[in-house]
């Protein structure tokens, strides 16, 4: 047993946050044959996780999840901080890399208060203040009413039982991880597209910490840091940010990536979508993908996605 830990591991404090830290230190320390003590998880309060009665996008986006553990990553204060991919801001700083992605989990979402997206009462409020999944709802059933809801799975769930919203969909790697696997009904993502990246764990660390960077690399998942990668690079293609209407599914066969993806109009009135298979080592085809969306896209879709510029 070290005397001190080997490797100090940043994470939110959310429930499901540390639930995805416990799991990378479980790998880490199985990967190398350590004691659990040999990891020590150091929890840091985001500041998307202080303010949550409004969207992110007004409150600084992406950045929310990371800023904090981005600052103590660069000072030395850990060694490496564990995310959830989807919602890591397409661009890092060149001090940052992602050392390791853990095998990734179910992509899909589900829904909590219906059976399916046909089956929401006509007129019903449906809590979400994701982009993706406002805009998707919309263009399936315009009838609906969307009602921003925002906070961790059981906060969610606690104002769904509350009756803020008639409905609410949550990521179904996220209620595995917390052990609420039978709640809600699984949406079959070839039909209702994810978020890019999600359900991935990633964890980053400094880019010149050779040490680190090698101990991460034995819990690193090859297929699902590909698919990570292609679809971090079809945001920078659309110049996607938190406000952006995206959706993306990745999947692997052999070493080809098939990936599809849409983008939408914020009400949801259009629809563009497309898709791409290449070599999983391929970076330039996501952008290809990217580019191909946007320029279907009419000005009033392009005008979302800093990438039309």
């Amino acid at each position: 047993m070290p005397d001190q830990p080997l490797i100090r591991l940043g994470t939110r404090r959310s429930p499901l946050a540390m639930a995805q830290a416990h799991e990378a230190r479980a790998r880490l320390c199985s990967a190398h044959g350590w004691d659990e003590s040999a990891v020590e998880l150091v929890p840091v309060v985001a500041s998307g996780d202080k303010v949550q009665d409004r969207p992110r996008a007004e409150i600084g986006g992406k950045a929310l999840w990371t800023r904090e553990l981005d600052h103590w990553l660069l000072e030395g204060r850990i060694d490496a901080a564990v995310h959830s991919m989807k919602d890591v801001e397409t661009i890092r700083p060149e001090a940052i890399a992602i050392g390791a992605i853990l095998p990734r989990a179910d992509k899909a979402d589900r829904l909590l208060g219906a059976a399916s997206v046909a089956e929401i009462p006509a007129g019903a409020r449906v809590g979400t203040s994701a982009p993706r999944r406002a805009a998707q709802l919309l263009h399936l059933r315009p009838d609906l009413t969307v009602v921003g809801i925002r906070g961790n799975v059981a906060t969610r769930m606690a104002k769904l039982e509350a009756g803020e919203a008639d409905a609410t969909f949550l990521a179904s790697a996220g209620l595995d991880r917390l052990g609420e696997d039978g709640v809600g009904m699984r949406l079959d993502p070839e039909q209702w597209l994810p978020a890019p990246a999600q359900a991935a764990i990633g964890l980053e660390c400094r880019s010149d910490e050779a040490r680190v960077r090698d101990l991460l690399g034995a819990v690193d998942h090859a297929g699902s840091h590909a698919e990570i990668l292609a679809e971090r690079r079809l945001l920078e293609g659309l110049g996607g940010s938190c406000s952006s209407p995206i959706a993306a599914l990745s999947r692997r066969e052999g070493k080809r990536i098939f990936l599809s993806a849409a983008i939408f109009s914020p009400d949801g009135k259009v629809r563009i979508a497309d898709d791409a298979n290449f070599e999983m080592e391929d970076r330039t085809a996501p952008l290809d993908l990217a580019r191909s969306l946007l320029d279907a896209a009419p000005p009033a879709v392009a005008v979302h996605f800093g990438g039309a510029a």
